[in-house]
């Protein structure tokens, strides 16, 4: 398995139009957010509070963080659909190699490209946020920050896997994969904030599993942001504004608190895991 997921790393970093396509998402989201979005949010609902600047860079950060992990994992397994369109994949199934092997390999080598690209979008981001003003991670944040892209790889790997398993073709795939680029963007709140949303569409944004970790990466990059802006102004508007923004989720009147949303992720990668593999072995045989 080993030997086949580093193929499949060399495969993918190998071709730039693929690494670039699959940070494309994050290219047009920070397009717009330097356009057009960010002006918009510092003029009018934010032009009172204090080091505004960083606290959305923090929460553009915290997006980016959420939707790299996604179209990255989902260019990676661009490989699989090459090996299936170029019968590469009849040589593997002839070959003493285990399936249980080839399908760890696609999916072991989908994950790390997830981590690995996530980690570099959150060092480049850290530098940038310094850089206009704001402060460093802390030692305890940074661990947080690493383990977020860790369980976020490890769950948008598994859908990623589960749809991808559908597809024998380029165009199926190329389709899904503008689709998804497309989506992500509103299903994880970061066009828009939640809270600037109709109410049915934030009960769809809430239920969204990756929306979750979005909202775990705001809670630790924004944390003292969030100190530094509201420091003198009452709770009830720091609680409304991570409301508002998609730091934090209520059901019910009831606040989804940070272990609740790691469940969350954790039993949707167990899930789709499964339904990966048993939809990979059944097309096997």
């Amino acid at each position: 398995m080993r030997v086949f997921i580093e193929r499949n790393l060399k495969l993918f970093f190998r071709d730039r139009s693929a690494v670039f396509f699959s940070l494309l998402s994050v290219f047009i989201i920070i397009g717009l957010y330097a356009l057009f979005l960010g002006d918009v949010w510092l003029n009018n609902s934010m032009k009172d509070l204090s080091h505004a600047q960083v606290l959305m860079n923090s929460w553009l950060v915290s997006g980016l963080l959420t939707v790299t992990s996604i179209t990255t994992t989902m260019g990676a397994f661009g490989i699989m659909i090459d090996d299936k369109v170029l019968k590469i994949n009849k040589d593997f199934d002839s070959s003493p190699i285990k399936r249980s092997s080839i399908t760890g390999g696609y999916i072991g080598s989908s994950f790390l490209i997830g981590v690995i690209m996530s980690l570099v979008t959150a060092v480049v981001s850290e530098i940038y946020i310094v850089y206009s003003g704001g402060e460093w991670l802390t030692p305890l944040a940074c661990i947080k920050v690493f383990l977020l892209i860790l369980l976020t790889s490890l769950t948008n790997t598994s859908l990623v896997c589960f749809v991808v398993s559908f597809f024998n073709s380029h165009s199926a795939f190329g389709t899904a994969s503008t689709i998804l680029g497309t989506l992500i963007g509103f299903l994880t709140g970061i066009y828009l904030p939640i809270g600037a949303l109709p109410a049915s569409v934030q009960t769809v944004i809430k239920v969204f599993p990756v929306s979750h970790a979005a909202s775990l990466f705001r809670q630790v990059l924004m944390e003292s942001p969030m100190q530094n802006s509201f420091d003198g102004i009452p709770d009830i508007y720091l609680e409304e504004f991570k409301e508002y923004m998609g730091v934090t989720f209520r059901f019910g009147g009831h606040e989804v608190t940070p272990a609740a949303s790691i469940v969350i992720l954790l039993c949707t990668a167990a899930v789709f895991y499964s339904l990966s593999l048993f939809n990979m072995f059944r097309k096997r045989r």
